[in-house]
């Protein structure tokens, strides 16, 4: 036991240490604390509990499953795992990713065959226990060259840019972002920005930043904000449909025209996009191919099967609609 050598004790007290730490001394109980920090190691909760070594069960961390941007993906994969035999727990780790590493070291102490999570920016204890629990991990929504293991997303920066030179191609001089302030929205309006700047055929706002998940009434209640301060923007790029329905429908509201006085984009062609009026011009993530690869990665693997291509990057589109 890994364990119980780096600690310098025995075995059995390294077990009862991890099992029932009242029995064993405060010196032994530290040192192989120390010892499981060092190792990366997480208790097999399922240990001695079952006849076989396979779990039937795959483990799926999505941020919120408030945000609908990612229920096309655990569908998908949902039912393409249960056609191949497993079963799927699902957690949620917050978009701050704070409730990450507790949610981890549950998932990874009941040995399921595989772990699908959401983002590649775990923290350092995350990543660790990730890779030291030898358990096939599937990394999606993002884009590394480094990957814990596999991974099937696309690139949050070159989305972004590509919305800005969406936008000035189509005429529009003076951008401006609603954006949520999770990472990954973070980085594609900060590309957004960037692409914009570097261009110099438009201006762009400052980001008006909103708490993720977002909302409709986000939408509502930023964009008075917005032209108030910047009364010239002519286009806002929303980090979600629902933000950017918020923003229609205050428009509206207000009798600002959409598209002649005021663009609108959205991120995520939610199912209502397209029966909006004007419809919803916007970004399209194919979520429920993301949720089909990650399964098929997790079940080859769990096989014994060699992944050739461990990094696959779907892309994205622009949907071009009315409303842009």
């Amino acid at each position: 036991m890994q364990v119980a050598r780096l600690a310098g004790v025995s075995p059995i007290t390294a077990s009862r240490a991890l099992s029932t730490p009242d029995k064993v001394s405060a010196d032994a109980l530290q040192r192989v604390r120390d010892a499981v920090k060092r190792s990366g190691y997480v208790r097999n909760m399922l240990a001695g509990g079952l006849a076989s070594s396979r779990s039937r069960l795959v483990a799926a961390i999505v941020p919120t499953i408030a945000g609908s941007v990612f229920l096309d993906m655990v569908q998908a994969l949902t039912v393409t795992l249960n056609d191949a035999g497993y079963q799927v727990m699902l957690g949620q780790s917050g978009y701050d990713n704070s409730r990450e590493d507790s949610l981890l070291d549950a998932i990874i102490g009941r040995r399921p065959d595989g772990i699908v999570i959401t983002g590649v920016m775990h923290s350092a204890h995350a990543r660790q226990r990730l890779i030291a629990s030898g358990i096939p991990v599937v990394e999606t929504w993002d884009l590394t060259p480094h990957p814990v293991d596999m991974l099937v997303g696309f690139s949050h920066e070159q989305t972004g840019a590509a919305v800005a030179r969406y936008v000035m191609e189509h005429g529009y001089r003076h951008a401006a972002v609603i954006s949520a302030n999770d990472v990954r929205a973070r980085r594609r309006a900060q590309a957004f920005v960037d692409t914009i700047r570097e261009d110099g055929a438009a201006t762009v706002a400052p980001v008006q930043w909103v708490s993720a998940p977002t909302n409709l009434k986000q939408g509502r209640l930023t964009l008075p904000r917005l032209l108030e301060r910047h009364p010239e923007t002519d286009s806002v790029f929303c980090s979600s449909d629902l933000l950017a329905l918020g923003v229609m429908i205050e428009a509206h509201a207000r009798g600002i025209p959409v598209p002649s006085r005021l663009g609108v984009i959205g991120f995520g062609d939610l199912s209502f996009a397209a029966e909006l009026h004007p419809p919803l011009t916007t970004v399209r993530i194919e979520g429920a191919r993301i949720g089909e690869r990650a399964a098929g990665f997790i079940v080859q693997r769990a096989a014994g099967e060699t992944v050739e291509q461990r990094i696959l990057d779907i892309g994205y589109s622009i949907v071009s609609r009315g409303s842009a």
